[in-house]
């Protein structure tokens, strides 16, 4: 998945309105960040879930959140290296 792609499904994913991308590497770490705090919030609701189709529900948005964190994992790894290479 390209950076561009990453950044509308995370932004859409997120109801983020207006994100405005200033670089790669930050827009990418600061998505991670919104993402990892989606993350604690959705264990710590499902945590107090009593109905079985709420929890269902959050597990599947579990599920994709952990998707999405790891993929801007890779593409930020990814940039990275190519970073590390063009040094070289």
């Amino acid at each position: 998945m390209s950076f561009k792609k990453f950044i509308k499904s995370v932004i859409t994913s997120l109801e983020l309105g207006d994100y405005k991308v200033e670089g790669k590497k930050k827009a990418i770490k600061d998505l991670l960040k919104k993402l990892n705090k989606r993350k604690r919030n959705l264990k710590k609701s499902l945590e107090k879930a009593s109905d079985k189709k709420q929890q269902k529900k959050l597990k599947e948005e579990l599920e994709i959140l952990s998707f999405e964190i790891k993929k801007g994992k890779e593409i930020l790894y990814k940039l990275y290296t190519k970073n590390k290479k063009k040094d070289k």
